[in-house]
């Protein structure tokens, strides 16, 4: 079963309110597996297709590996992102716990079906929250493709600075962006 987060992140003015729904292992083995009405059923939240999606699996499959590696960690990974009608509108959380500088990596998407309506800033702006609640977290990194205008307009203006790039065998060129955890609007 499924945990909520008791922290919900609070909208800014225009932002849509959401609320974050932990995925379990049961639930992220389920996506894997490509099994929608079981994941639905043990997350208790109306997943949509696009947790199915080739890309989804995919990273359901990285995160149990993950898990597998550190059980510990699986507080840090995807959360169901649900909207006040009570839709999934996407998936978000951090690449995983802090490492040893106290950096936390996050990732978030919206569903194509809910995007431009303000959920990748909502999400956004509960991450860098809950990354500021966190003892060990003393940065929050974004890394972002530089053909990705959404992502690096969803940044802009939370504070991130650019830091360099680096290349991910996954996603190829990646700039990197930084914010000190305890600073950031609406923190």
């Amino acid at each position: 079963m499924t945990q909520e987060n008791n922290q919900q992140p609070q909208p800014s003015a225009g932002e849509p309110s959401i609320r974050f729904v932990e995925l379990s292992p049961a639930v992220m083995t389920a996506l894997a597996e490509g099994d929608l009405a079981t994941a639905r059923a043990d997350a208790g939240v109306p997943l949509t297709d696009y947790f199915v999606t080739d890309e989804a699996r995919w990273l359901w499959r990285f995160r149990l590996g993950q898990l597998a590696a550190d059980p510990a960690s699986a507080r840090w990974f995807a959360r169901a992102v649900v909207n006040d009608s009570g839709e999934v509108v996407g998936h978000a959380g951090f690449h995983g716990p802090a490492n040893a500088a106290g950096t936390a990596e996050i990732a978030y998407s919206v569903d194509p079906a809910y995007r431009r309506r303000g959920y990748a800033r909502a999400m956004l702006r509960g991450l860098l929250r809950r990354a500021a609640e966190e003892p060990t977290v003393r940065t929050v990194r974004a890394t972002i493709s530089p053909d990705n205008v959404a992502s690096l307009a969803t940044i802009a203006g939370f504070g991130f600075v650019y830091v360099g790039e680096q290349w991910d065998e996954e996603d190829g060129r990646e700039l990197i962006f930084e914010i000190p955890a305890d600073r950031h609007p609406g923190s």
